[in-house]
């Protein structure tokens, strides 16, 4: 039986967030590696942009949310008269649907029916296999499987300027461990308490002797947060809120000897350069959407959210289901976090992580 010929031009979907766009990048590499003639096509959000922008060999069309409909159109304009061997529509939100409607391709392969929503099944017409209990990551490897391919290896290489690097140094001069504090994610029942990571930040330069730098942007919930870790604290840390670009961010990541988190962004950034995380799980499963490579170093009260808020065992809740009820990173206590720094320390100073 003769044998398909390769895809010469392949459109990805995926506009947001960052963390799920890091994990588009392994995809990539599979991508790559398996059709090195073919035409690579990335339909990225405009934030998410400024973190692959640079990524070599493939062509990105920007989409700005903010401006609505026009937003929508300008990606159409961008794709008229063009047509695409194949579609991988790895966003399933209602925007996203509507706007892969501007993508002419033969093939358009979406999510398994237990994933799809919001009619995302009308605008595809293949799906991957349908599995449960993956990671986000393995989720989004899988697109390539009805292409014939398998991601067997998860590769980031993620470009990183050189004046961000020099930048990183400047903020983060010496030799000692740091602890970058990332404090907030874009869904504020997902935060940890100021006085949690005050007193963590304490212990890191008080009893292990690490330092202590908070990271974020610019916005107004970043600033203040931030400002009520630095009151708490006895020690001071160094203050790079707002004063990062995306790409800064990944140079001081991986500078970094630990990141402490809860589920953001900054997580799977710092992930994808290879910098231990300490994340912060009761809203969400880390085994689903934690640190990719390694979740050791992760707090993980998951279980105990879905008994205390839903009243049900883990394994009775729907795979990637959150649990985004007031007060539920309350379940996190100081001595937890505590606890998997002391435990990272160890396993640093006996040369099993890099500094």
């Amino acid at each position: 039986m003769p044998t398909a010929p390769p895809p010469a031009s392949i459109c990805l979907l995926r506009t947001s967030a960052l963390g799920d766009v890091t994990h588009v990048l392994p995809l990539i590499h599979t991508l790559r590696a398996g059709f090195p003639l073919a035409r690579l096509t990335w339909i990225v959000g405009k934030l998410e942009h400024k973190l692959v922008g640079d990524l070599p060999d493939v062509e990105f069309v920007v989409f700005d949310k903010s401006m609505g409909l026009d937003g929508m159109r300008n990606v159409r304009l961008a794709l008229e008269g063009r047509h695409f061997d194949v579609l991988l529509h790895m966003q399933v939100a209602l925007r996203a649907n509507v706007l892969s409607l501007g993508v002419h391709a033969r093939r358009r392969v979406g999510y398994d029916h237990a994933r799809a929503k919001d009619l995302h099944g009308l605008t595809i017409n293949e799906r991957i296999p349908a599995r449960t209990g993956e990671h986000v990551l393995d989720a989004i490897g899988s697109f390539c499987e009805p292409l014939g391919l398998k991601q067997t290896t998860v590769r980031w290489d993620l470009p990183i300027p050189v004046e961000a690097v020099a930048w990183a140094v400047d903020q983060l001069p010496d030799d000692a461990p740091w602890l970058l504090i990332n404090a907030v994610s874009s869904h504020s029942v997902r935060n940890w308490s100021a006085a949690g990571y005050a007193a963590v930040a304490d212990h890191a330069q008080q009893a292990l002797g690490w330092r202590v730098a908070l990271t974020g942007g610019p916005s107004k919930s970043e600033r203040q947060l931030g400002d009520a870790i630095r009151a708490r604290m006895h020690g001071t840390p160094v203050d790079l809120i707002g004063r990062d670009t995306l790409k800064r961010a990944l140079a001081l990541y991986r500078r970094a000897a630990a990141v402490l988190s809860p589920d953001a962004g900054p997580m799977h950034m710092a992930n994808a350069v290879g910098t231990p995380v300490i994340g912060l799980h009761a809203a969400s499963n880390p085994a689903r959407s934690g640190p990719y490579s390694d979740r050791r170093w992760c707090v993980d009260r998951y279980a105990a959210a879905a008994h205390k808020f839903m009243g049900r065992a883990v394994e009775d809740l729907p795979w990637g289901t959150k649990i985004e009820r007031p007060g539920v990173m309350d379940l996190i206590h100081i001595d937890d976090v505590i606890e998997r720094l002391e435990a990272l320390d160890q396993a640093r100073r006996h040369g099993l992580l890099r500094c």
